[in-house]
């Protein structure tokens, strides 16, 4: 289950850059309409659709590469005994709170789809449709953190953390 999990944050992570290429290409097509004077509505809109979608599939996959913001430099300095401790109650509140989050994000996209919600841009596209990337990748960030905490359990690691801190340069 731990490779066929893995295998999913790695597919959300692909879908996420085919999302940011998205973002560009729009983008771009942006540029070149308006120097050519061509008006194509409601690009603007695309490219935060697909930005939002970018950002929230990638989730999970950033988790288990260590790369979300973690308060090292407390754990650091506490016992290993209290660094487990502290651990397992950030995995809790954390799986705790992305269930929920991802539970009102599938309620918040069904909502839209019920009431028939359209975009107040001026391409009124139906917005269940880029809020279902969003609701998708709230679903992977708590099965990734629920994930974690039941490797811990095991006495393994989800996440994959370097000696070197941050990767802030």
């Amino acid at each position: 289950m731990d490779t066929y999990l893995r295998q999913v944050y790695r597919s959300m992570l692909i879908l996420s850059g085919v999302f940011m290429v998205g973002t560009f290409l729009i983008i771009s097509l942006g540029i070149v309409s308006r120097v050519m004077k061509i008006n194509i509505a409601g690009l603007d809109a695309y490219a935060g659709y697909c930005i939002a979608a970018a950002l929230f599939l990638a989730l999970p996959a950033t988790l288990q590469q260590g790369d979300h913001i973690r308060v090292t430099l407390v754990l650091e300095r506490i016992s290993p005994k209290w660094r487990s401790v502290v651990e397992w109650w950030c995995l809790l509140v954390a799986s705790f709170l992305t269930v929920y989050m991802a539970w009102y994000a599938v309620r918040f996209v069904w909502l839209s789809y019920q009431l028939g919600e359209v975009s107040s841009s001026a391409d009124v596209s139906p917005l269940w449709i880029p809020q279902l990337a969003m609701a998708i990748g709230c679903i992977g960030f708590a099965l990734s953190f629920l994930h974690a905490l039941v490797l811990r359990g095991k006495r393994r690691d989800l996440i994959q953390t370097t000696q070197e801190g941050s990767h802030v340069e």
